[in-house]
């Protein structure tokens, strides 16, 4: 059976073509022709990425200075909701913009970010519970004690509309999200109650006994050891 010879590359080729003028030449020619072909084709592409590299620039640039305005807008409702202030603070003063109108002119910054947290606590705090959790789940944040805490105000909100799967849901998200010794104490007894509330009884008794494993020092650290031997005689019965 005849084997097919593979083809043999001569090692001077490419040195041949670069001392053949008439090579270099009709190499050349063939570029010009291909450019000139396809002149619109490339000139449409590189106009595109241009205007495309433009338009990321702008909305950049654009975004940072909206948010710059937004923040320094923001200063006065901050200092209301402080205040407990929630009309001004939601609303605005008549001069001073509220946290809604600063999520309307502002989205997509990182003080509009913001104001959907504040809105929700207050929302939450008049006992509007799914207009709290519509905002809140709006808001994210890289920082380990706001995100944990908005994830612990959307548990709230769940628990009070009864809904105990999603109140578990959200506790646990703010338990396990950046633990720390100021915060995740707190969401470990709501993360209880809501165990409990749902008849869950163990894992509300696993849930008391991580503060009184890890957080002996928090303030509450004698109310779990408390609820964690009820539960555990309710348990035993």
């Amino acid at each position: 059976m005849a084997t097919k010879q593979s083809k043999k590359v001569n090692p001077h080729h490419q040195t041949d073509i670069l001392e053949n003028p008439e090579e270099i030449a009709d190499r050349l020619s063939r570029g010009e022709a291909f450019l000139k072909k396809n002149s619109k084709i490339l000139a449409g592409v590189l106009g595109a990425a241009i205007i495309l590299i433009g338009g990321i620039l702008f909305f950049q640039i654009n975004t940072q200075n909206q948010n710059k305005a937004a923040q320094a807008e923001m200063f006065q409702a901050v200092y209301y909701y402080e205040q407990d202030s929630a009309e001004f603070a939601l609303n605005g003063d008549g001069i001073n913009s509220g946290f809604l109108s600063i999520v309307e002119e502002y989205p997509r910054t990182d003080a509009a970010n913001l104001a959907h947290f504040y809105i929700g606590s207050i929302y939450l705090s008049e006992r509007k519970f799914e207009e709290a959790i519509t905002e809140l789940e709006q808001f994210s944040s890289d920082d380990y004690l706001i995100q944990g805490q908005a994830y612990s105000l959307i548990g709230d909100a769940y628990l009070e509309l009864g809904n105990n799967d999603q109140a578990i849901s959200y506790f646990s998200k703010a338990t396990s999200y950046e633990p720390n010794k100021f915060f995740t104490p707190k969401y470990l007894a709501k993360l209880a109650i809501a165990y409990e509330e749902a008849g869950q009884i163990q894992n509300a008794i696993e849930a008391y006994g991580e503060i009184e494993e890890k957080y002996f020092e928090s303030y509450e650290f004698s109310a779990a050891r408390k609820h964690k031997a009820r539960l555990e005689g309710l348990a035993a019965q």
